[in-house]
């Protein structure tokens, strides 16, 4: 629904007001060239439809791949990866965008069948290749996943039978990290086992992939029942499935969980798919998903608890999704910590809260609940962006230890080791 909208946004009418023809008289002689040649395909080859062209009055569009894509002339500029424009030992742009003329039209062009040459009216040529066009191209980037997911109810993540890593091969061989790492990319939580009981090794477990995000609950937090903070996981009551830290500006990407001692019962851990059951709201009401993703709202965490004083906004939608491919990349659900609804007008805001009782249904649906018993060397981590958490009343002494660490680090350490992330 994103792609169509900004489609229409971005469109030029194939026609103004009749035949373009009659413009050309007044146009210098190669840029009446171009419009004569916009009027064909241009081929690598007589026999070849591997790869065409046409130039139009200000952009080229080239067919490669299956995929007919579009290219200003500015963008075809400014991306040029000559050694004059590329840093390619920093892997930074040299060239200064704002001194590209914003009328700038190629002087010449040429495609092979790998390579498409562009040569500008001062004399440089700038060189792609197609299979880079292809890729990242606004067409090719609609097509594509930034983020390959599994999405899981209950009984797929069972069905999975997703192995826990072993916290010695975590910490000590690529190979260990990186199973870990595609097990959390594709279904947003991983496990690591025979943990040593304690804070500092918890530490150690969570340095591994990210630098830990120190918050107003500190780097590493003990998590107990003595309402020492103003919040309600401080107690011994069951909680709602939810996203942690919906009140940052950015929620922290990646929680840890690690229970270090447990005497009593009860206390077990809900996760639930948020992505999977966006994805249901997306099948049966689309327009309630658009209002989820377009809806901002405000989160807010208010404490006066001994010495610790806050008051902080969040401010986004439920749904987050990247515009180009309406792919999902964040949900904020938390009913606990969400501020006054007064960023919604009148004539909105009845249908957003149907809109957040579909949702809600869903994430409340049994088969999309997974309860996982905690336990004392069993370290869980959560994808804090996509899976909700929550837990069911306890009875005795419970103590958990804990931290958030930052999104970029861990998906950092996986592209080092080759994931897709």
């Amino acid at each position: 629904m994103w792609c169509r909208r900004l489609a229409c946004l971005f469109k030029v009418p194939c026609r103004l007001s009749g035949s373009t023809r009659h413009h050309s008289a007044w146009l210098p002689r190669d840029r009446r060239t171009i419009l004569a040649a916009a009027a064909r395909w241009h081929h690598t080859a007589p026999e070849s439809l591997k790869c065409a062209w046409q130039l139009h009055g200000d952009h080229l569009e080239l067919r490669y791949a299956n995929t007919l894509m579009r290219f200003d002339f500015v963008w075809l500029r400014d991306h040029c990866r000559s050694a004059s424009c590329y840093n390619a030992k920093t892997n930074q742009r040299s060239l200064d965008t704002a001194s590209v003329d914003l009328g700038i039209k190629p002087k010449a062009v040429r495609v092979d069948e790998t390579t498409l040459f562009l040569t500008w009216p001062d004399g440089h040529v700038t060189r792609y290749g197609l299979e880079w066009l292809v890729k990242n191209s606004y067409e090719g980037q609609k097509q594509q996943v930034m983020h390959p997911r599994i999405l899981w109810n209950a009984e797929i993540y069972r069905q999975a039978q997703v192995p826990s890593v072993d916290c010695r091969s975590f910490l000590e061989t690529d190979e260990g990290l990186k199973e870990f790492l595609q097990n959390f990319l594709l279904y947003g939580i991983a496990f690591v086992e025979n943990v040593t009981p304690t804070k500092e090794d918890t530490e150690i477990l969570a340095e591994r992939v990210s630098l830990i995000r120190e918050t107003i609950y500190g780097r590493m937090w003990y998590f107990t029942s003595d309402f020492s903070r103003g919040d309600t996981a401080y107690t011994k009551l069951a909680l709602d499935r939810h996203t942690d830290t919906t009140y940052f500006q950015e929620p922290c990407g990646i929680q840890v969980f690690h229970c270090l001692k447990h005497e009593g019962t009860g206390g077990r851990t809900l996760l639930v798919d948020g992505f999977y059951a966006a994805e249901q709201v997306l099948r049966q009401a689309p327009d309630q998903f658009e209002l989820l993703s377009k809806v901002p709202l405000k989160h807010e965490y208010v404490e006066n608890v001994g010495d610790c004083h806050n008051h902080m906004i969040g401010v986004g939608p439920v749904l987050n999704v990247y515009p180009w491919n309406n792919e999902l990349y964040l949900i904020r659900y938390n009913n606990y910590d969400r501020a006054v609804i007064n960023t919604v007008p009148y004539d909105v805001v009845h249908r957003w809260y149907a809109a957040h009782r579909t949702l809600t249904a869903e994430l409340r649906r049994p088969e999309n609940e997974l309860w996982v018993k905690l336990k004392p060397g069993k370290a869980l981590f959560v994808d804090n962006w996509r899976v909700l958490h929550g837990r069911e009343a306890f009875t005795g002494y419970r103590q958990l230890c804990g931290c958030y660490l930052t999104r970029d680090d861990v998906l950092n350490t996986a592209r080092l080791l080759g994931l897709q992330a």
